[in-house]
C-alpha cells in the first residue's frame, strides 16, 4: 500500500462497479492464505466493498502489480529450527472513519510462518500506547494458544520470542 495513503468512506470521487471491486477484494482474502505480506492493505481495501471510488480501487490495483512483482514470494518450511518467534504491531487510528486502529501479528515457527492476523480494533484507543498495548494483548493471546497447540502435539520449541 502507498504510504501515507489515508482511505476514508467518505471519498467524493467516482464511484466504482461494487460487484467488479469485491470480486478483486475476495480474490485477494484468497490469497492471503499465502501470502501474510499483503494481509494488512487487503484488510484495508475489504472495509469500503458497499460503495468503491476510483481511489479505493486504485489501492486494490497497486497490492496486484505488488503481486506480480513478487510471484516468487510465499510460506518456505524446513526441517531443523524449531524457534517460536512472534511480532505484533498497529496503526494508530488509521481508520479516518471511526478514528480506529488496525492490530496485526505474525507468528513463526522456524523457517515459514504459521499463523497471522489483521484486524481493527474493537475499542478506539486513545493513544498510540494504548494502541499497541491492545495489539500486544491480541498476539499474546494466540502466542498462548500457538504455545498450547505445540505443546499438545508434543513439538519441541527453542529460545521463544516475542516481539
Amino acid at each position: 500500500m502507498e504510504y501515507g495513503l489515508k482511505l476514508s468512506k467518505e471519498d467524493r470521487e467516482e464511484q466504482i462497479d461494487p460487484s467488479l471491486y469485491r470480486s478483486l477484494v475476495g480474490s485477494l482474502m484468497y490469497l492471503t492464505n499465502t501470502r501474510p505480506d499483503i494481509m494488512f492493505t487487503v484488510s484495508k481495501i475489504s472495509r469500503f466493498m458497499e460503495e468503491p471510488t476510483k481511489t479505493h480501487w486504485e489501492a486494490g490495483k497497486r497490492i496486484l502489480r505488488y503481486i506480480k512483482g513478487t510471484l516468487d514470494y510465499g510460506i518456505v518450511y524446513t526441517e531443523g529450527n524449531r524457534k517460536l518467534v512472534g511480532f505484533s504491531d498497529s496503526d494508530y487510528a488509521g481508520n479516518l472513519d471511526e478514528s480506529k486502529s488496525t492490530s496485526g501479528y505474525v507468528f513463526h515457527l522456524g523457517s515459514g510462518v504459521i499463523s497471522w492476523q489483521s484486524k481493527k480494533q474493537k475499542a478506539i484507543a486513545l493513544s498510540s500506547t494504548e494502541a499497541e498495548y491492545i495489539a500486544l494483548s491480541l498476539a499474546g493471546c494466540q502466542a498462548i494458544w500457538i504455545k498450547g497447540i505445540l505443546d499438545e502435539l508434543k513439538v519441541v520449541t527453542t529460545n521463544q520470542q516475542y516481539a
